[in-house]
């Protein structure tokens, strides 16, 4: 631990004489704040570094943050809006995110860094695209890094209705989870490629009941047998724990998700239902057995996801605060 406060000692020192002024663009691009905040890449990193190594369950959970966000409204930080007399129901507050969403702290804290060294600069959009990067650098013990195209604006619109209409839930068939890509321009590679974020983190009961007793299905009746002892009959929002997604390495972003697949052992539906067709059943294959091929396909959907639905300065903002939009 003491190396990584040594790490985040030097970068706001960096920060410190890297001040700048002036708002992203609606073009992004590799290195777009050099000029504008130089230390700011290295801020978020140094931020999230320290929280995944605490909690590696917060680097998953940005990860699916990043997802959330884009898949509504584009990536444009909505995710991040707190409830408001005006709009008392944004979409962090949405079923697909509520209670299960986490790692809001770490943005905050890397925001309130990035302003304080670089105030009305870095937009909370471009804050979870590199901490989305950054959770996965560390939790593939760093065989996962990518430069990350810059420059979002912050959007102003935020309603937990639309989470249901755009993000696909764990109950998806094949059919229905590419339609879901197809409608943000991702494809089905994008789509297994992406699926294979569920080899970190956890999940609740209530997301997959529908494939444990008397509910027929074709999960390895080991993992029934062990999901069936830690969840609930009948999950409810007071009684609903959560359970590993990847029960081979928990806490490591690697490709095991792909050979659970093929092993079913997988919690969800849509994770099953990556085998109903040639195809996608090709392409797990490939994650499976070829050594690197995941993590370089992973990284590469990650900045193509990076890019749905932009806002520019007719839209968007910049905001001082990821929680509200600014006045």
């Amino acid at each position: 631990m003491g190396r990584v406060a040594i790490w985040i000692a030097c970068v706001l020192l960096l920060a410190a004489t890297c001040q700048g002024k002036g708002a992203p663009g609606h073009r992004v691009r590799v290195g777009y704040y050099n000029r504008k905040c130089r230390a700011a890449e290295n801020i978020v990193r140094a931020v999230v570094g320290k929280a995944v190594y605490r909690n590696p369950g917060l680097g998953a959970g940005i990860i699916r943050m990043a997802f959330h966000d884009c898949f509504v409204q584009g990536c444009d930080a909505s995710v991040l809006l707190d409830p408001t007399p005006a709009n008392p129901r944004p979409e962090k507050l949405g079923p697909p995110n509520f209670p299960s969403l986490r790692g809001f702290e770490v943005i905050d804290a890397a925001k309130a860094v990035l302003e304080r060294f670089c105030p009305g600069v870095v937009s909370c959009a471009d804050v979870i695209a590199f901490a989305a990067r950054d959770s996965a650098y560390f939790l593939s013990g760093y065989k996962i890094d990518y430069k990350m195209p810059a420059g979002r604006f912050d959007g102003r619109v935020s309603l937990d209705s639309e989470t249901l209409q755009f993000l696909p839930p764990p109950f998806f068939n094949l059919t229905q989870l590419v339609d879901s890509f197809k409608a943000k321009n991702m494809d089905e590679d994008d789509l297994v490629v992406l699926s294979g974020a569920h080899t970190i983190g956890v999940s609740h009961c209530s997301s997959f009941t529908d494939r444990l007793p008397p509910n027929p299905s074709d999960m390895n009746p080991g993992l029934t047998r062990l999901l069936q002892s830690k969840c609930p009959i009948s999950p409810n929002f007071t009684n609903d724990p959560t359970v590993v997604q990847d029960i081979v390495t928990p806490n490591r972003m690697d490709n095991k998700y792909y050979t659970n697949l093929l092993k079913r052992n997988v919690l969800f539906t849509s994770d099953a239902a990556l085998l109903t067709s040639e195809k996608t059943a090709t392409k797990v294959m490939d994650n499976a057995f070829v050594p690197g091929s995941w993590e370089k396909k992973f990284a590469k959907a990650m900045v193509k996801m990076a890019a749905i639905e932009l806002k520019n300065a007719a839209n968007g903002e910049i905001r001082r605060n990821c929680r509200v939009v600014n006045n």
